[in-house]
């Protein structure tokens, strides 16, 4: 039985909201990089680069996840770095100066969709006075903010706290622990709740929360497996994480 928690820290994709895979370059994202840099660079170079950019951002996201102490790029790093290297330098200018606003573009999914169970156990858990923070590495939190904000979830949270914002990303220790810092609960009696082993279980391991679970996500099934870390538990959904409330909470009555 896991022990009673004072907070949760909560991943955003994945345990909060979800969406299908988007193709790498979408093309309302190609019309408006074709439209900043002029024409300099014909559209289907820059379907090409994004879905390379894509590709190997994500390389470098598993590379930095295995290192001690992972720190996010900055947006026009991303940019300048996996996308825009070869074009002509006016136009890799003019990209660098919208980096930000087109990070935004290329995190945002017009699908997005609340994961089951999710308002009920945000509801649950502010009613038993448990302080909720986002603990998220994203390309741009400013995306995820909005998203919790259209859906009236926002509200629920004392604090998000996402990679390129906050510099740490999973599972380096220290966005966890700043979390649990901005809600006041020490990590110790915060779960935290991911749907990554490598990242999630693994960071709040580093971070030394008092429990790890693991929410299955279609993410959670592609990952390659981590024979040496073990969730404290592992749920499906929102309505996993009620029960688990629950249960937890009946231990201690």
């Amino acid at each position: 039985m896991l022990r009673s928690p004072r907070a949760l820290l909560l991943d955003f994709g994945g345990v909060l909201a979800d969406a299908p895979p988007q193709p790498p370059a979408p093309p309302e994202l190609v019309r408006r990089l074709s439209q900043l840099v002029g024409g300099a660079v014909a559209d289907q170079q820059i379907a090409a680069d994004l879905t390379e950019g894509a590709r190997r951002y994500s390389a470098w996201r598993d590379g930095a996840g295995r290192t001690a102490d992972p720190v996010e790029l900055s947006h026009s790093r991303v940019w300048a770095e996996f996308v825009t290297g070869s074009w002509p330098g006016p136009a890799r200018d003019a990209v660098d100066r919208e980096a930000t606003p087109l990070s935004y573009a290329w995190t945002w999914r017009a699908d997005w969709a609340v994961r089951p169970g999710i308002p009920e156990a945000l509801r649950a858990a502010t009613a038993a006075g448990l302080p909720l923070a986002v603990v998220s590495n994203t390309l741009c939190g400013a995306a995820h903010r909005d998203f919790l904000a259209a859906v009236g979830l926002a509200g629920s949270f004392a604090a998000q706290f996402y990679s390129d914002e906050a510099g740490p990303r999973k599972p380096n220790p220290r966005l966890a622990l700043l979390a649990a810092d901005a809600v006041g609960v020490p990590i110790d009696r915060c779960w935290f709740v991911g749907d990554t082993l490598g990242r999630d279980v693994e960071g709040a391991r580093r971070a030394g929360a008092g429990a790890a679970i693991l929410m299955r996500s279609p993410r959670t099934d592609r990952e390659p497996p981590h024979p040496a870390v073990v969730p404290d538990a592992r749920i499906e959904d929102g309505h996993g994480l009620l029960a688990l409330l629950r249960q937890a909470r009946s231990s201690v009555d």
